[in-house]
């Protein structure tokens, strides 16, 4: 599992396991966010086991799916709220990570200025500086 730290509260992954749900517990998640379309490609875990892993390791589970380079504004808007509205760490995934952390980007929950969220994806190993233009 390779899990690419934002901030101390929030991390990206690419695709993680039902598996994973035990270790991520142990590491301090207490959420955790799939950002990816149920069957969107084969051999992906559904949402379903998803979220038994996730609620049986004692962590709260959120779907937001977004396909490809769509992100319309009531997925960010839902994004910005689990994020809002989360005590602890959450982590959020989807096939490579990139999705997750650019609604994280675009939903900015810690109200910062656009520069630093381009900084914080970055750091994570994401460029995002094609959204420049979206950021506000």
């Amino acid at each position: 599992m390779e899990i690419r730290d934002v901030t101390p509260s929030f991390a990206v992954a690419p695709q993680i396991q039902p598996s994973d749900a035990a270790e991520l517990a142990e590491r301090g998640f207490v959420a955790v966010v799939c950002n990816r379309p149920d069957g969107e490609e084969a051999g992906q875990p559904g949402v379903a086991a998803m979220r038994e892993a996730a609620e049986t390791n004692g962590l709260a589970f959120h779907h937001i799916p977004v396909a490809g380079s769509q992100f319309p504004e009531g997925a960010v808007a839902a994004f910005r709220a689990i994020r809002r509205g989360t005590e602890g760490p959450l982590l959020a995934y989807c096939r490579t990570g990139t999705r997750s952390i650019t609604l994280d980007t675009l939903a900015n929950p810690d109200a910062i200025d656009p520069s630093e969220r381009l900084m914080r994806a970055a750091n994570a190993g994401y460029d995002l500086t094609n959204l420049s233009n979206k950021l506000i």
